[in-house]
């Protein structure tokens, strides 16, 4: 069963704003392992591409990149913020895409593969994939990394940690304990012999947004008190205040079987 989460246009906003994209470091090493099937680089399709921060950074790569979505307002945002021409936007479940059988060259999956449905997703992966067209899931770990210039990273990172500790009660529990283990057994039961696997804002996160339908007043509460604690630590006044945030990816890449 998918879950369906993020699709108010106030959290669509904020996850445009806040939430975190994959560096072009690693789109490069998804499209290496792309390269090295032979395929062209025609058709990208991105699921549960959201508010279509991942989706852009494939547009200089392929003839045609399609992000999908099953929110709404995810994909007005989404369409709000797209550049390229070569970008179109689709509203449909990640477990029954508008594309043919064996029509798509890369299918991604950025920080959206755990709501799916995920093994009809990946039955539908494997109807819509080409011949060696290839698979990337992908997700970052909750323990991000905060620096700023004039105070102690250990120190902002404990009060993170206070943070997360708080949404704990809160984690959604189709997403079982651990994220990370979840893509493991994924990669681990997936039939492609073709495959590798690398396990390397606040408001946005899904944890918060439970939070904030079953209790308002708590949410903003703990926001105004981690922010606080935030702006203590660092010595600074400002909410609109820079820090460098070190993000934790890990991915899982595979290619479809070709035509024996």
């Amino acid at each position: 069963m998918a879950h369906r989460l993020f699709e108010e246009k106030e959290h669509a906003a904020s996850y445009w704003k806040y939430r975190v994209s994959p560096s072009a470091q690693l789109i490069d090493k998804v499209l290496v392992f792309l390269e090295k099937k032979g395929l062209p680089f025609e058709l990208a399709v991105d699921v549960g591409c959201g508010s279509g921060q991942g989706t852009g950074l494939l547009a200089n790569h392929f003839s045609t990149v399609v992000g999908t979505d099953i929110s709404p307002a995810q994909l007005e945002v989404a369409m709000e913020h797209a550049t390229a021409q070569n970008i179109t936007y689709r509203h449909c479940p990640a477990e029954n895409l508008p594309f043919g059988d064996s029509s798509v060259d890369l299918l991604t999956a950025m920080s959206a593969f755990h709501w799916f449905d995920r093994p009809r997703f990946l039955q539908e992966a494997n109807r819509v994939l080409k011949p060696r067209g290839c698979l990337a899931l992908i997700n970052y770990t909750m323990d991000m990394e905060l620096s700023h210039a004039d105070c102690c990273p250990n120190s902002l990172n404990d009060v993170c940690k206070e943070f997360y500790a708080a949404l704990q009660p809160y984690r959604n529990p189709h997403l079982g304990p651990s994220s990370v283990e979840l893509y493991r057994q994924t990669y681990e039961a997936l039939s492609y012999t073709e495959k590798e696997c690398y396990i390397g804002m606040v408001e946005s996160f899904s944890s918060y947004q439970a939070l904030r339908q079953k209790d308002p007043e708590e949410a903003r509460r703990l926001s105004s008190h981690i922010t606080h604690r935030l702006l203590t630590v660092m010595g600074v006044t400002s909410s609109e205040t820079e820090v460098i945030v070190g993000v934790r990816y890990f991915y899982l890449l595979a290619c479809k079987p070709g035509n024996e």
